[in-house]
């Protein structure tokens, strides 16, 4: 064989490669999916994927159910499943730091997880019990600096996006709390309303209906602008701490051996699907922000977010 009909073959060959891949991509998915969510129903990160999957469904002409598996067994059953689309895992920006958090978990954040794009953004408010004696975030400050240890918060887990957060907050403020970690978003809340707590952060989509009602109350929100739906709560600069800024996302992720043509399949259908005007109102009015990016992007801010947030987390002795 001569080195022209060499090159010919070789090229025929690689062109019939990259044509089984894309069609494998176009045809997919062959089966139905599941959306794992490591946190319990009605957190921020289930009430994401549901909408995810209630969308992607009549896309694909699949079944694409969410699975609730919190903690560490969700993610890690993500980690080693199936390479084939059929399982994915949606979940926040703590992920970037489990393995800070757990030493052996078995699987790596980053390394272990193809990522395939941003869902969304939402701010986070610090909330307090209604009956509390601190009115302004000036005031908890105060108290909690006077009493270093005394106080106790609650949050989704030192990982989560609530419990990095806190972190941050007590980092920025020289206070120190005592953490009190729950399975999810809404029985954190729930200890903030009993007073079991002194103090959480939570998301509007969570929590709002609560402070709108009095039950929980409101000390200042993330971001540079004040929430529609609680005009009377103040950002973090306007309460008197212009450096707590903290960006919480959630996303999508895939086992790291999924194929790119299937990655860039479902951030492009995702990417489609939630960017429909009825989808995005939806969320505005719940102070969610409907935000995607491309798998690469994606990739790069959880690495970013894993050096970051994985020296704030190592240092509260994660």
């Amino acid at each position: 064989m001569d080195r022209r009909q060499f090159i010919i073959r070789a090229g025929l060959a690689a062109g019939t490669a990259l044509g089984a891949r894309s069609a494998f991509a176009q045809s997919y998915p062959h089966q139905l999916v599941r959306l794992v969510v490591p946190f319990s129903a009605g957190s921020m990160t289930d009430i994401l994927a549901r909408a995810v999957a209630e969308r992607l469904s009549p896309k694909w002409k699949q079944q694409v159910i969410v699975e609730n598996r919190p903690g560490i067994a969700g993610t890690s059953s993500v980690s080693r499943g199936p390479a084939d689309g059929s399982q994915l895992l949606l979940t926040s920006n703590g992920h970037s730091v489990i393995g800070v958090v757990n030493k052996n978990v078995g699987f790596d954040p980053v390394k272990d997880f193809a990522g395939i794009g941003r869902v969304a953004t939402t701010p986070l408010l610090l909330i307090v019990p209604p009956n509390a004696p601190f009115r302004t975030l000036a005031e908890f400050i105060a108290t909690a600096r006077a009493k270093p240890g005394d106080l106790s918060y609650g949050s989704a887990g030192l990982g989560s996006t609530t419990g990095i957060a806190a972190e941050l907050f007590k980092q920025l403020t020289n206070t120190q709390m005592v953490l009190v970690p729950h399975r999810g978003q809404p029985e954190s809340q729930i200890s903030v309303m009993r007073g079991d707590t002194a103090m959480a952060f939570t998301f509007f989509t969570v929590g709002g209906d609560l402070i709108q009602s009095g039950q929980l109350r409101a000390l200042a929100v993330t971001g540079g602008s004040r929430l529609p739906q609680l005009p009377d709560v103040p950002t973090f600069a306007e309460a008197g701490l212009p450096s707590f800024v903290y960006d919480s996302w959630f996303g999508l992720l895939a086992p790291a051996a999924l194929s790119r043509p299937i990655i860039g399949q479902i951030g492009r259908d995702v990417t489609e699907v939630m960017a429909d005007p009825a989808t995005v109102g939806r969320f505005a009015a719940l102070g969610v922000e409907i935000t995607t990016s491309t798998p690469d992007a994606f990739d790069a801010e959880l690495r970013r977010d894993a050096e970051r947030y994985g020296k704030l987390v190592a240092a509260a002795g994660g």
